[in-house]
């Protein structure tokens, strides 16, 4: 992949340079007991900071563990249509 090489948020669909590894179970909840990180989905560093202020671990490793759920959480629902319009060259800032 070449350096100004785009990828798509897999969470907002936004063309982003550089993407993030978001683990679907926390690391938290898996490296203690030396269990399989697990899936891992690719996203933007806004959409990873808004999943963070809004989610402790315990909530993301029980109840919004797939890509399918974050996407259908009512506050993830909000913050990707916002999102969604804004410059992926802009730094975003989250809110709680």
């Amino acid at each position: 992949m070449s350096k100004n090489a785009r990828e798509q948020c897999e969470l907002c669909h936004r063309e982003m340079e550089n993407l993030t590894v978001h683990h679907l179970v926390p690391r938290q909840n898996t490296k203690r007991k030396h269990q399989d990180p697990g899936e891992t989905v690719n996203i933007c560093s806004a959409c990873h900071r808004q999943i963070h202020a809004l989610f402790d671990n315990k909530l993301l490793a029980k109840e919004l563990n797939t890509l399918e759920k974050l996407c259908n959480e009512p506050q993830m629902q909000k913050f990707l249509a916002w999102v969604r319009k804004q410059d992926p060259g802009k730094r975003i800032a989250v809110h709680r």
